[in-house]
């Protein structure tokens, strides 16, 4: 059997139990837990990940990660729960962000006048680069 263990408590008393969808199906003994095998879960790159988890304590959203990563916004969630990520309480403000490719970003690094006056972050996704801007209050 190619089954080693089974994939809730790690027992090898399991046996074989119907198949589902063309997967043979198993059930272990010990735990009463049923599997199957054959399937293969989608890995997600672990620069994904802590590019989402930078960008959820920047202050973006699950659903603006999702929009700029391409993860879901349930797996974002699932990544913070995961890693145990609290994000500061900033309710003053919440910062504007803007993709851009590498031309684009050196001509908007050239105005000095967009720079006065805020605080930026820039993050590489893959080909773009993301800048993250939060405006400085006005006294």
């Amino acid at each position: 059997m190619e089954i080693v263990a089974c994939p809730k408590c790690q027992s090898d008393n399991i046996v074989k139990s119907g198949v589902i969808k063309d997967r043979q199906r198993f059930l272990c003994k010990k735990c009463n837990y049923y599997f199957t095998v054959n399937k293969l879960g989608k890995k997600i790159d672990s620069y994904y990940v802590t590019k989402a988890l930078q960008l959820y304590l920047e202050g973006l959203s699950f659903r603006e990660i999702e929009r700029i990563i391409g993860v879901s916004h349930v797996t974002v969630s699932n990544w913070v729960k995961e890693f145990k990520v609290t994000k500061p309480n900033h309710t003053d403000y919440h910062p504007t962000y803007k993709i851009y490719n590498h031309l684009e970003l050196v001509e908007f690094l050239k105005n000095k006048d967009q720079l006065k006056g805020a605080g930026m972050i820039i993050t590489e996704l893959g080909d773009k680069f993301m800048l993250i801007k939060w405006e400085r209050f006005k006294d």
